[in-house]
């Protein structure tokens, strides 16, 4: 039977054991042959450093034949477990220095496991990256391919590596499995396999000079040069970005298709009332992406449009215009927040904004304007009765709530626009379930405050029309941030408590954020940013201090270095009316310093706070310091934001903290983020507890190759929206929309 793409794995390990089959299979999670070819190298070994190590550097990666000269295995109490574990070293004899190995291992039988295979006089192949301890070369992160004593046959073993040419392909592995496994298992799947799928029109290839398919597996397996393996990835990073970006093309179009009420802001009187009201002039950067909404909603189909900006650049008034807009329109409008505290800071913010017009339709009105509501999922079913009743009635034109909304007992009379606030945090199910209760598609309006890279934005929200709020409104003022590196300067903790005094002292209040409420346990929602240990050097991280909790920070506080202030405490797991109660009393200036947890990231308002405070700073990310930061400053009153942190200099930890220290420019430093993360996080695959479906493209190194595929994609489906005249590409379309990968674009 001929060997495909679809044939089963084990079609080309034969007869490779069981255990070794499983960890293909489960380990590297590959089940078919076209899985095996897909799973490139990530690196490659010039064969011709092989035995040429006398000028060695840290960091380098070494292929070395070698013999072992010294072995011992060592017993030890390992300081974190309390456990006896074992540690097998060994001096690896080169050509060039002697290097040291070492194996960790948890029992004796697994000690007694690598000292058989690092036993005196043993020869192989071994790879690792260089490394230096104690004026000692070693070889870390080892992996070995022993083939014999010394008086053995090495010459299968070091022919294998030679004969790839002068690039050796090092695989991502699993446990178990070493580079040199893989690499035999593809060289059998390439020699098994002759009908090797082509799914990009030739047109297409010869436009974008783009590799064949034959050929592009070939180079990236058993490449001859660096030029073939750039050439491939080519191949595959367009492939990718080409499939992504007729998924998103084929989505506007079918949006484009539905019908929607056009809403024309009628005749313009609660809009106009409102502006009239404004103490303030819009900027040119709100008065601009006005106008694109409003062309938007004018349309007989569905706005789809994806509204990001900074912190505190007018997000929300450019939505609530928008809103407005639909009410003189005859329709009504849903603001959906991720959480109670952001709901109600929108709530009352709106409220506040429209001053009489949010009484339209009682007797404290003016006779123009319309009602807010709200609805959470802590009211009572008293407290829904009324906003329900005013809901389904239309007598509610605008109304906020958090996933409160989405319940089946919720219903509009004319939904006309859905806008979703910070929209990473829902998933298209939830989104789906507000806008199905519209009688006709509504118009849909996504807001985040996280800055998104133009590449970023073109690759997973490429169904929506994008527009950027840049400018900040005049009144916000600078906000200086520092470092306050506690592993050099552990005595600058007391300086911080300091400032803090400082500040109330000015009349002024302070945030305190801490990655914990109580103990291990996180706010719900929250990821906590972990680095890796130091592949590089083998070296142990120096244990981190338990995380700042928020229950604990308040009673140190409160009885230490903030004594006799009046301080606060804020998370996601108070009740509801505490919560709001809290918020309220720090917006009216009875609490001087708040402790809380990253519910107050987003949409918290409080002209008077000029400080913040992020302990354990290494455990957010990026965009989240960002966020948190924009809490402050906001009131026309300079800044401050003090990021605290244990991590080491030039750890990646401390890179990342450093970075938003020095910015403030959000869009620089949503590049920094996405270079430091799994691109992943970034793009929100993780969100449904799955890796990004990226797997090929890197959306900032690949920006030309993405903005390619985007002008092919367009030219195909111009011509032939179904790709009736390209089968396989086709396939491989339907394969992605039908897909669980087809969940990080519908995030959009």
């Amino acid at each position: 039977m001929a060997i495909t793409f679809e044939s089963p794995l084990t079609a080309v390990l034969g007869a490779a054991k069981p255990a070794q089959r499983k960890k293909f299979e489960d380990g590297l999670g590959l089940r078919t042959v076209g899985d095996l070819l897909h799973h490139f190298p990530r690196r490659y070994l010039e064969t011709g450093s092989l035995t040429r190590v006398s000028d060695l550097r840290i960091g380098q990666l070494l292929c070395v034949v070698g013999e072992i000269a010294h072995s011992e295995t060592i017993g030890y109490t390992d300081r974190r477990s309390g456990r006896y574990a074992y540690r097998v070293e060994a001096i690896l004899r080169t050509a060039g220095p002697s290097l040291k190995m070492t194996f960790f291992a948890k029992g004796q039988r697994m000690a007694d496991w690598h000292a058989n295979r690092v036993a005196v006089g043993n020869r192989g192949v071994f790879l690792g990256k260089a490394g230096r301890f104690r004026d000692q070369w070693q070889l870390t992160n080892p992996q070995l391919s022993i083939f014999g004593m010394a008086d053995g046959d090495e010459d299968s073993a070091v022919q294998e590596v030679l004969e790839f040419g002068a690039l050796y392909p090092i695989y991502p592995l699993t446990k178990g499995l070493q580079t040199w496994d893989v690499a035999r298992a593809v060289k059998v799947a390439r020699d098994l396999v002759d009908d090797v799928p082509e799914i990009l029109p030739a047109p297409v290839r010869d436009h974008y000079d783009v590799a064949g398919i034959a050929d592009a597996y070939a180079w990236v397996h058993r490449p001859e040069d660096r030029e073939q393996v750039e050439r491939a990835h080519h191949r595959f990073r367009f492939e990718e970005a080409l499939v992504t970006q007729l998924v998103l093309g084929r989505r506007r179009r079918a949006i484009r298709s539905q019908g929607a009420t056009v809403r024309d802001g009628g005749d313009g009187a609660v809009l106009g009332a409102f502006d009239e009201r404004l103490p303030f002039e819009l900027t040119a950067g709100q008065a601009a992406v006005g106008k694109e909404i409003d062309h938007d909603l004018a349309q007989p189909h569905p706005m789809n449009r994806l509204l990001q900006g900074e912190v505190g650049s007018g997000k929300t008034l450019v939505a609530l215009r928008a809103m407005l807009r639909v009410v003189d329109s005859g329709g009504q409008t849903a603001l959906l927040a991720p959480t109670e505290v952001l709901a109600q800071q929108h709530y009352r913010s709106i409220v506040a904004m429209l001053g009489e017009l949010a009484d339209g339709g009682t007797i404290f009105g003016s006779g123009t304007g319309t009602r807010v509501e709200l609805l959470t999922g802590s009211m009572t079913k008293t407290q829904r009765t009324g906003p329900l009743s005013r809901i389904a009635s239309g007598e509610a034109g605008i109304v906020i709530g958090t996933h409160a909304l989405l319940q089946d007992n919720v219903f509009f009379a004319d939904l006309g626009l859905v806008v979703v606030d910070e929209q990473h945090r829902f998933g298209v199910e939830q989104r789906a379930a507000l806008t199905d209760k519209a009688a006709a598609p509504p118009h849909l309006l996504v807001m985040t405050a996280t800055p998104i890279p133009r590449t970023v934005a073109m690759t997973v929200f490429g169904d929506l029309e994008t527009s950027t709020l840049t400018e900040l409104p005049a009144g916000r003022a600078p906000i200086q941030t520092n470092v306050v590196p506690l592993a050099e300067q552990p005595a600058w903790l007391g300086r911080v408590w300091e400032r803090v005094r400082e500040e109330v002292a000015k009349g002024h209040q302070v945030y305190v954020v801490c990655p914990r409420i109580s103990g291990d346990e996180t706010e719900a929602g929250q990821v906590e940013v972990v680095d890796l240990p130091d592949e590089d050097t083998g070296e142990e991280q120096r244990p981190k201090p338990p995380a700042a909790a928020v229950e604990e920070v308040v009673e140190r506080l409160s009885s230490g270095a903030l004594e006799g202030l009046r301080i606060g405490l804020l998370h996601g797991r108070l009740p509801a009316d505490e919560k709001d109660a809290t918020m309220r009393a720090f917006a009216a200036g009875d609490i001087d310093v708040l402790v809380s947890t990253t519910v107050i990231e987003v949409g918290v308002d409080v002209a008077n706070a000029t400080g913040m405070v992020i302990l354990d700073a290494d455990r957010f990310g990026v965009s989240q310091l960002h966020q948190l930061r924009g809490r402050v400053g906001r009131g026309g009153l300079p800044g401050l934001c003090l990021l605290v942190t244990h991590a080491e200099a030039e750890s990646p930890a401390r890179e990342r903290i450093e970075a938003v220290a020095a910015t403030t420019d959000g869009f620089a430093l949503s590049r920094v983020d996405l270079e430091m993360r799994r691109e992943g996080d970034v793009l929100g695959a993780s969100q449904a507890g799955r890796r990004s479906s990226l797997v090929n493209l890197r959306v900032l190194r690949d920006e030309d190759t993405i903005l390619a595929a985007r002008e092919a994609a367009e030219a195909l489906l111009d011509v032939d929206t179904d790709l009736s005249q390209a089968p396989g590409l086709a396939d491989a379309v339907r394969d992605l929309e039908l897909s669980q990968q087809a969940d990080f674009v519908d995030k959009s």
